[in-house]
């Protein structure tokens, strides 16, 4: 996530980000960047619990508590990764529509390997 959100936040300052992206593309740019941050606020979230929680100790509560914000945050993580393939592609093709493609398969990619393959192998 570190590395990605490094990638988002020095894309903004090339020159090429105005040039070669419609201010509807910048947009977009913001919105994974707003993503992937409230994905990194999650995730680190459980540590920040821990220590102010039960510093010394691991509890049903807790782990339930980090499960769950480890889950929400998927959904941003991937979203936000998305739209940035989306805006790479976008730039590298030349083309929305082949953008769009691969940022939507890539998308169909998560859902596949982060809810439907682990909800097949929890299945007796």
């Amino acid at each position: 996530m570190q590395a990605l959100f490094g990638f988002q936040l020095i894309a903004v300052f090339t020159t090429s980000f105005k040039e070669d992206l419609s201010p509807t593309e910048r947009v977009l740019h913001l919105v994974a960047i707003l993503l992937v941050t409230i994905a990194v606020a999650l995730v680190i979230a459980p540590a920040a619990l821990h220590r102010q929680m039960e510093p010394m100790a691991v509890s049903r509560r807790f782990i339930a508590i980090s499960s769950r914000l480890l889950m929400a945050s998927m959904a941003p993580l991937a979203a936000g990764i998305c739209l940035d393939v989306y805006i790479v592609a976008r730039v590298i093709l030349g083309t929305s529509v082949g953008a769009a493609i691969i940022a939507a398969l890539l998308l169909g990619v998560f859902i596949v390997f982060w809810l439907v393959v682990p909800r097949r192998a929890r299945r007796p």
